[in-house]
């Protein structure tokens, strides 16, 4: 006779043979759901849905509006448009995964293309959605992996598996093609029907799809010019270096040669913005210069290290924050959540900002104020005054925000777009995401700066997305300049800091899947010591002991 298991779903208790499959039970329930069912929970833990039940649990099933959904739709369509370009244009035929892009992926083949291409490859992956082929998962020995990317040419692929030093490594299988993700996947081709392709220029195209922000249709592509050219540039310069993935970096750290790429990255990065206060500098009409950026993107230091730069071309500078114009706790709008929105633009005193920027761009003396995180008050102790020749720098996360200083002419002032915009991905078909390059920055800083536990971070982590999405990103192509605070070597720094604070979070936490997937994406490159990071450098700001103060 079979034995049953109970099987909690939705609150609701049910009764399945044991044995059953993830894909069987969530047949029951999809109809509940707008998008195809990829992934489900049992307990805390995440499955892909070939997951057998065998005792009594509590499942909750995951499609592309969840994160752990949308980074697996993500996966099975790079694996989908890998399968169709090689269907299409031959064996040799490759794409490179390059970063996000307004909500999509950009994508570059290593062959000639064009929009007619793109049309091609779109309707061949529409073919193999609908003929819904299986996604495999199979466990294969590690040196054999290695020979078959060697034999296919996937060097960067063979790389991966080299610095991977379990004896057996996870391939996912589509037709007769093989290949590594780090995130888990669909278990076939039929849950990636929302999808759509839209050609850029040259060789490259954005790969786009609805998202955890953006759920209810798939956004049409607007090009974002400065993020676009920022990451070509530094792609290149990568090249240059011959660093284009955590492969070549961890040459580099294998062969002792990490304090030299150390310092020509730190160089490069500070005369980037030694040329934008030249910029500043050269422009009379400039009264105040702006900073924005989404969190941990060290916006502190840059505008510490500018304000700086601006001095040795004879400016006076003064500084300010956004962040101690925000509201008393008190006063603070509340969220959808039911918690007090720090992100929002309501949560900053609007009004006393710009009554008192204007007035110190009119040289009358204000008091300002230092907002004070312990007890949720502003507190005014400092009076300020700007002379004739001194120019304001601000940061904050709303500076860009075309709803602060309306009162003041657009030419006189500078805004500067900066982010972490990583240049360095894995392999060709594994992209470091630069959401998970700032969250890692963060967890250090909130750790060394707060004493907040990893799950700490992670638990206001999504919160701060979502302000980023509303309150930063739309107002990126205002910007006169984006730059770019990553640093090609970093990843390997933060591991060394990192790492630690992600095995302290307990296996029973709402948390540790999330733990779990940075620690294996982290195991992909070797640890660098911060020995030879400078004491002005960005990354200081995270990791400790900079010489502003951080």
């Amino acid at each position: 006779m079979n034995e049953t298991i109970k099987v909690k779903v939705q609150d609701k208790i049910y009764e399945f043979f044991k044995g059953i499959s993830l894909e069987e039970v969530a047949k029951s329930f999809q109809e509940n759901y707008k998008y195809p069912i990829i992934l489900a929970k049992v307990g805390k833990s995440l499955k892909e849905l070939n997951y057998q039940l065998n005792k009594d649990c509590t499942v909750s099933f995951l499609d592309l509006t969840s994160r752990e959904g949308n980074r697996s739709h993500i996966s099975g369509l790079t694996f989908v448009i890998l399968y169709a370009v090689k269907s299409l244009y031959g064996r040799n035929a490759d794409i490179i995964i390059q970063n996000s892009l307004d909500k999509g992926i950009y994508i570059e083949t290593n062959f000639e293309l064009n929009a007619l291409k793109i049309d091609k490859i779109k309707e061949e992956m529409k073919k193999v959605i609908n003929s819904d082929l299986d996604i495999t998962k199979l466990t294969i020995d590690r040196l054999e992996a290695i020979k078959y990317f060697k034999t296919i040419n996937d060097l960067s692929k063979a790389g991966v598996m080299k610095y991977n030093t379990n004896n057996y490594i996870t391939l996912y299988r589509l037709g007769n093609l093989y290949n590594y993700f780090y995130n888990v996947m669909p278990t076939s081709t039929g849950k990636l029907k929302d999808f759509d392709l839209t050609y850029i220029k040259d060789n490259g195209f954005i790969l786009r799809f609805p998202t955890v922000y953006i759920p209810d249709y798939i956004k049409e592509y607007q090009h974002h010019p400065h993020m676009f050219e920022v990451f070509k540039e530094y792609r290149e310069w990568g090249k240059i270096m011959h660093i284009e993935n955590s492969v070549d970096l961890n040459t580099v750290v294998a062969r002792g040669h990490i304090n030299d790429l150390i310092r020509i990255d730190e160089t490069l990065q500070s005369n980037k913005l030694l040329q934008i206060a030249k910029t500043i500098s050269g422009n009379r009409n400039i009264r105040i210069v702006l900073m924005a950026g989404p969190s941990s993107s060290g916006k502190t230091t840059t505008s510490k290290k500018l304000s700086m730069y601006l001095r040795s071309f004879g400016l006076k500078i003064r500084t300010l924050s956004m962040d101690d114009y925000f509201l008393d706790k008190d006063k603070t709008p509340i969220g959808k959540n039911g918690k007090p929105d720090f992100e929002c633009l309501e949560a900053v005193d609007l009004k006393l900002f710009d009554e008192q920027v204007e007035k110190l761009l009119h040289h009358e003396e204000v008091l300002l104020p230092t907002y004070n995180f312990i007890l949720g008050t502003k507190e005014f102790k400092e009076k300020a005054k700007l002379d004739d020749d001194e120019l304001l720098v601000i940061e904050g996360i709303h500076g860009l925000d075309t709803n602060i200083l309306t009162n003041i002419p657009r030419d006189t002032k500078y805004k500067i777009y900066l982010s972490p915009l990583t240049e360095i991905n894995m392999d060709n078909h594994n992209r470091v995401s630069t959401s998970d390059h700032r969250l890692l920055r963060r967890m250090i800083r909130d750790n060394r700066t707060r004493g907040y536990g990893v799950d700490k971070t992670l638990e206001s982590w999504n919160d701060v997305r979502s302000g980023e999405e509303k309150y930063v990103f739309p107002y990126q192509d205002d910007a006169d300049v984006t730059f770019n605070t990553a640093l090609i070597y970093e990843i390997g720094v933060l591991k060394t800091y990192v790492e630690p604070l992600l095995y302290s979070v307990d296996s029973e936490s709402d948390y540790y899947e999330d733990a779990k997937r940075l620690i294996d994406f982290l195991r992909l490159f070797l640890p660098i010591p911060s020995d030879a990071v400078p004491d002005d450098s960005i990354l200081r700001e995270f990791i400790g002991n900079g010489c502003f103060g951080l």
